[in-house]
């Protein structure tokens, strides 16, 4: 009968029953590719927070460069200028201690030389040196000699205690108006700052060392321990001079205190040696028992240098 249902094809219902197609495998996530965008993402947020890193290293070191290293140069010299003076007054403070008398003696009061006749004035013992005006102007060729071949070339490889610098011509002529003129007793104008002073100040240790050979002994007198560590470096650079030279029993001696450079200075006087007394520009008053030696010279320091070793 036609209106029977037929029996189903096998091959038609494969061909409508639904299989595994493209849309299927698409849905499936990629995990390869997500892993590496991750790293890409992790890749890119490191680098950025290195360059931050780098700009913020940047930036504190050129605070630090501005801010740090313009003072550390003064600071660094101030400290310099500290360290000499300490070394050169516990120096001379052990010396002292070595020379202090635990047994009490006799005071002896001896009458001033102001109320001795001075008519007939008493020859000098051996090994006492000869008054200063007197020696200076029976050596005026050797003086004027000494300072002319101070102008040449500098010799950087003079003996110790010889000069090594040139001497400039105003610094030559400070000089000979304060050996020939002064007699070696006064002041002279400052020659602009504390090393042209030093260098005029070994010039002239030059000269008294070929005059007094070993009997004599510069003592400085400043009253910062920063002016104190210009005037031992400007020393040891112009005399070819070592740390060992700056000390009591040395040749130069260093003071803050103008009354421990006098008590210094009367001693030296005792034993017949000559003390050279130099006064720093920046002390503007000098204490009137310095001006009873026979040798010293002040340095008189201009408003201006005045005012900047002030600010100093």
């Amino acid at each position: 009968m036609p209106d029977d249902p037929s029996p189903a094809d096998p091959s038609l219902e494969e061909a409508s029953s639904p299989g595994p197609g493209p849309d299927a495998a698409s849905s499936e996530p990629d995990w390869p590719a997500l892993a590496l965008t991750e790293l890409r993402q992790r890749r890119q947020a490191l680098q950025e927070e290195i360059q931050q890193l780098e700009s913020r290293r940047s930036l504190i070191q050129k605070e630090i460069e501005s801010s740090f290293a313009g003072q550390a140069d003064a600071v660094a010299r101030r400290l310099k200028g500290f360290q000499d003076y300490l070394v050169g007054a516990l120096q001379d403070l052990a010396v002292a201690a070595e020379q202090v008398d635990l047994v009490p003696q006799q005071v002896l009061v001896q009458p001033s030389p102001l109320d001795q006749a001075s008519s007939v004035p008493p020859a000098p013992e051996p090994g006492t040196p000869v008054a200063a005006a007197g020696l200076f102007s029976q050596d005026e060729a050797l003086i004027r000699e000494r300072l002319a071949g101070f102008g040449g070339q500098p010799d950087f490889y003079a003996d110790p205690w010889q000069l090594r610098r040139t001497l400039e011509p105003s610094g030559a002529s400070l000089l000979d108006d304060w050996f020939l003129g002064q007699g070696g007793r006064g002041a002279q104008p400052s020659c602009g700052s504390r090393s042209r002073n030093a260098l005029v100040t070994a010039a002239a240790i030059a000269i008294l060392g070929e005059l007094y050979g070993e009997r004599f002994q510069t003592l400085v007198l400043a009253g910062q321990p920063e002016r104190l560590g210009e005037w031992r470096r400007g020393l040891q650079d112009c005399l070819g001079l070592s740390r060992e030279d700056f000390g009591p029993t040395s040749g130069i001696v260093l003071f803050e205190r103008a009354d421990a450079l006098v008590e210094r200075a009367d001693r030296l006087e005792e034993r017949g040696e000559l003390p050279f007394i130099v006064v720093d520009a920046g002390e503007q008053v000098i204490d009137i028992p310095i001006l009873q030696f026979p040798v010293w010279l002040a340095f008189a320091a201009g408003p201006g240098e005045l005012a900047s070793d002030e600010s100093y």
